[in-house]
């Protein structure tokens, strides 16, 4: 089980940082973070074993809602806003992101 949650702070437009229980931090960025969107519109097309979103390159954040206390809904600037990322969601991005990436 993934450790809890401590802080999770915004930094528009680039990145969200992470912190948990377990002391790890984690910085991801808008467009790591829009390509692995858990919402089943973001529309993933593999190419050379990459997973690429078309025209999600320079994407930005522009806010985050609370959802309960087991998640974060991300709006970016591309107006996508359908994914929640659950804390356990975000712990795995931040400790898989070099081999995601």
């Amino acid at each position: 089980q993934p450790p809890r949650l401590k802080k999770l702070a915004l930094h528009p437009p680039k990145s969200v940082e992470v912190q948990f229980a377990d002391g790890s931090t984690f910085h991801l960025s808008a467009e790591f973070l829009r390509v692995y969107s858990p919402a089943a519109d973001s529309k993933i097309r593999s190419i050379a074993g990459e997973k690429v979103i078309f025209g999600r390159r320079h994407v930005g954040i522009m806010s985050a809602e609370s959802i309960g206390n087991y998640g974060v809904r991300i709006l970016f600037d591309d107006l996508h806003k359908t994914g929640i990322f659950t804390w356990d969601y975000l712990h795995h991005l931040g400790s898989n992101k070099f081999s995601l990436s």
